[in-house]
């Protein structure tokens, strides 16, 4: 394997709780699959969203299902300042303090005090993957990303997660690919 890693961009998009979906699109309401993405269980769904800011908004952001406990925004840092609202860079899910925003679906509208970020850059791994890797769950590494275009990036702080439900692949957001000038199915190579 010799450390490598494929890395995947992620372009901003919303998850969900069964809650707010039913707020967004209606009682009972059920999320469309569009197509699978690369780990498992996850997909990008038909249905869109209003992300309203302080200064602008994105009139149709993707859904990516499935549900989820708490709703959750992924906007690159330029997305964010473009609309006027602040994206702490976090991991998924920790979003305690984390950015405001509106969502307006076709059924009914949300204020969310707190939900927006920035994704902090991350590998999935399964343990076999770890292992092979030298890399355990919680780890901090590098990734070198080789381009032919003079633009070769190393990111630093990414972390390592690592559980039996993924596939392994690098996260980053489209302007951490901008500037590396990456083009899709790059390999990156994890630096420790």
């Amino acid at each position: 394997m010799a450390n490598q890693v494929l890395v995947e961009i992620s372009a901003r998009h919303v998850h969900l709780s069964k809650e707010d979906l039913e707020v967004l699109f209606g009682e009972g309401y059920e999320l469309t699959v569009k197509k699978m993405l690369s780990q498992p269980g996850q997909y990008a769904c038909e249905e869109r969203v209003r992300v309203v800011g302080t200064k602008g908004e994105f009139p149709a952001v993707s859904i990516l299902g499935p549900t989820r406990k708490e709703t959750q925004i992924e906007l690159s840092l330029t997305d964010a300042r473009s609309i006027g609202v602040v994206a702490p860079v976090r991991e998924s899910g920790d979003l305690e303090g984390s950015g405001a925003c509106k969502l307006v679906g076709p059924a009914g509208e949300i204020e969310l005090a707190q939900g927006v970020v920035a994704a902090k850059r991350h590998i999935h791994a399964t343990t076999k993957d770890a292992e092979e890797l030298g890399i355990e769950n919680g780890q901090i590494v590098s990734v070198e990303i080789p381009t032919s275009n003079g633009r070769n990036l190393t990111f630093g702080d990414v972390v390592v997660r690592v559980s039996d439900s993924y596939a392994l692949a690098m996260h980053i957001d489209t302007d951490e690919a901008n500037a590396a000038g990456m083009a899709p199915n790059t390999m990156g190579t994890i630096v420790k």
